[in-house]
């Protein structure tokens, strides 16, 4: 009877946590709110859940997005309040909107990543960058399940820059123990291609073209996705949904 399309943050320690153990969480949740869940027919139900585009093991984010089908019509900031009141704190329920028309996964054609790299010198992630932005193609190791393998990360590289921005985290950067003169700070539009290129593949393109090594690990925060403009910027993949329950 009703479709709600929520965005969701995974903050904290939470970012460690596989997309399989998110997705039983929310499941778990929407049982203990008394959401009053679609579920599939056959043998095994299971509530009708859709994911688009989760964030890899050990990234933080602030623009998940899931869609949910109820049997019911709900409010949906009630709905917000009661399910982020049963989740975990790091797994923050940020809006909730009726599904308009298309479909949500479309909209998604990029990510806006925030990449601290504590240790780094801004000057010397700079140059770096320069040389990422001036290179065509730079092919990356990866280690899947099937062995290593070779992608290219280049062509997904839509914009980069490096200096805090004004959604900006910034709790790896702030530490005493790293002050924010010796901590890099790298804002990258990065186009949602298959295989993905993540954050950590951004990381390795730097590596080979600028030999740039951190030497602590870095934290990324997934701050935004959805449709390319012309700019290179992103628009709210949310906005059609909320336009579509005012009219």
């Amino acid at each position: 009877m009703q479709k709600i399309r929520l965005r969701y943050a995974k903050r904290g320690r939470l970012r460690f946590t596989s997309h399989r153990d998110v997705a039983r969480a929310f499941e778990r949740a929407l049982r203990r709110a008394g959401v009053p869940m679609a579920y599939s027919q056959g043998f095994n139900p299971h509530p009708k859940i859709s994911w688009i585009g989760a964030a890899p093991t050990g990234v933080a984010s602030e623009a998940e997005y899931v869609e949910i089908q109820l049997v019911e019509v709900v409010d949906p900031d009630r709905l917000a309040e009661v399910l982020d009141a049963a989740l975990a704190p790091g797994l923050d329920v940020l809006e909730a909107v009726p599904a308009g028309p298309g479909g949500l996964a479309e909209r998604m054609e990029a990510s806006r990543w925030h990449i601290e790299l504590p240790g780094v010198d801004d000057s010397e992630l700079r140059v770096a960058v320069e040389r990422l932005l001036a290179t065509e193609h730079v092919e990356v190791e990866r280690l899947t399940k099937d062995g290593r393998r070779l992608i290219d990360a280049r062509p997904a590289v839509i914009r980069a820059e490096v200096g805090p921005g004004g959604d900006a985290p910034g709790d790896v950067c702030l530490d005493m123990s790293y002050p924010e003169r010796s901590c890099g700070i790298l804002r990258v539009v990065v186009r949602q291609t298959t295989p993905a290129v993540r954050p950590d593949d951004v990381l390795s393109a730097l590596r080979v073209v600028a030999a740039l090594e951190p030497p602590v690990p870095a934290k990324a925060t997934r701050m935004a996705q959805g449709r390319l403009d012309d700019d290179g910027g992103l628009s709210d993949p949310l906005a059609l949904d909320r336009q579509a329950g005012l009219g």
